[in-house]
């Protein structure tokens, strides 16, 4: 790190800028509305953001620090990260890692981030260290770096995977699947019994990449039995790992439970059956399903829906019903109807797969071919900035 001349101002910007960039990303990066491309230009964005503080040296660091001083978030925590990792120094790392664990979760996903976007060889120095450290969060931070880079610890992933920390076996059982470690089915296997959920999804989420999708499936519906667990991401991998017509037969019974009603509205899409647009067309109706609703349109057909007039932002437009609401976008029920029924339907516009359809399409390949390591569905396309 060098000290060098630089705008104070400018410096401040590349800050400010890169911490709300990675959290616009984050928050689209899986989502239904952003295609690859979309993701690669706030990804150019961020680039050149980064680039201005790794160049500023001791100026980006102090730059860095007052902010996460002033706003101690994942995202802010995030640019420190990036720029410790970027120079190789261990004191800075240090200091990172000291700062995440203020923050829990969101600390480890800070600096997974920041992990996720440096090479290779600038995290070999700390990678075999933080997998043989007794700290979880530093072993986590281990995984998340064999996760983004997809590599292979060897014998040391079923230590992790066996670890005395819930929050090491989890990302220990996700890596073990994304690799197709079927020497680790036993100790996945065992995991599904577990206590914390959120590591009972990741054995069951393995389990299916592992071929072992009958033993899977009824710990995905215990659970969605459990208040205490979101149930989207269950019920879409339960979805993928379910035969079709299994699969819709079990969709409609979750759609009579009233507190499954507007997830499992939500994955309706992604079953592909199309004769079920006017009925959903009618969900855009009701308040309390409209976005719901909206999900499963946007699921249904590979179409850049913000090149049309379908959904909106504003819950005016849709009446006085609608005023409370604050998921967006919304679905406007008579646009929707008239875009399928005037000819204005998916064989008029371009092939658009959403980061969403990306990622599902990513999970069902590799359910589908027991010899398919799950795919980075996260990779994104970059243009000249110019373009």
């Amino acid at each position: 790190m060098q000290r060098l001349a630089t705008i104070p101002a400018i410096v401040d910007q590349h800050t400010e800028d890169a911490a709300f960039l990675w959290m616009r990303r984050r928050r689209e990066i899986d989502g239904p509305v952003l295609n690859q491309i979309d993701i690669g230009r706030i990804d150019q964005r961020l680039d050149a953001d980064l680039e201005g503080l790794f160049a500023s040296g001791e100026a980006g660091w102090a730059a860095a620090n007052a902010r996460f001083s002033d706003y101690p978030q994942a995202p802010e925590l995030f640019v420190m990260a990036c720029l410790a990792l970027h120079w190789g120094m261990e004191k800075s790392v240090a200091a990172v890692i000291e700062a995440a664990t203020t923050l829990g979760e969101a600390g480890i996903k800070g600096i997974s981030g920041a992990i996720a976007r440096t090479p290779r060889e600038k995290l070999r120095p700390f990678v075999a260290r933080w997998l043989d450290s007794s700290e979880p969060m530093l072993k986590c931070l281990g995984l998340a770096a064999l996760w983004h880079h997809r590599t292979d610890a060897g014998l040391r992933l079923g230590e992790l995977a066996a670890n005395g920390q819930a929050e090491v076996r989890t990302r220990a059982l996700r890596l073990a699947g994304a690799l197709r470690r079927r020497d680790l089915l036993p100790a996945v296997a065992e995991r599904l019994a577990a206590d914390q959920p959120r590591e009972r999804l990741a054995a069951g989420f393995a389990a299916c990449l592992l071929g072992d999708r009958r033993t899977a499936l009824p710990l995905f519906d215990e659970l969605l039995a459990s208040t205490s667990f979101p149930p989207s991401a269950v019920i879409d991998i339960r979805l993928l790992a379910s035969a079709g017509t299994s699969a819709k037969s079990w969709l409609e019974k979750r759609l009579n439970e009233p507190s499954l009603r507007q997830p499992a509205l939500a994955a309706t899409g992604l079953l592909g059956d199309r004769s079920i647009v006017p009925w959903l067309i009618e969900r855009m109706r009701e308040p309390s399903s409209a976005y719901a609703a909206g999900l499963a349109w946007r699921d249904l057909f590979e179409v850049d829906f913000n090149d049309t007039d379908v959904f909106t932002i504003d819950p005016a437009v849709l009446g006085k019903q609608f005023a409370g609401i604050e998921e967006s976008p919304l679905p406007i029920a008579e646009r929707a109807s008239a875009w399928w029924d005037e000819g204005r339907g998916p064989d008029k516009h371009a092939t658009f797969r959403s980061m969403r359809r990306q990622r599902l399409a990513a999970i069902r390949a590799s359910f589908d071919n027991p010899d398919l390591p799950l795919a980075d569905w996260r990779r994104t396309q970059r243009f000249p900035a110019w373009m």
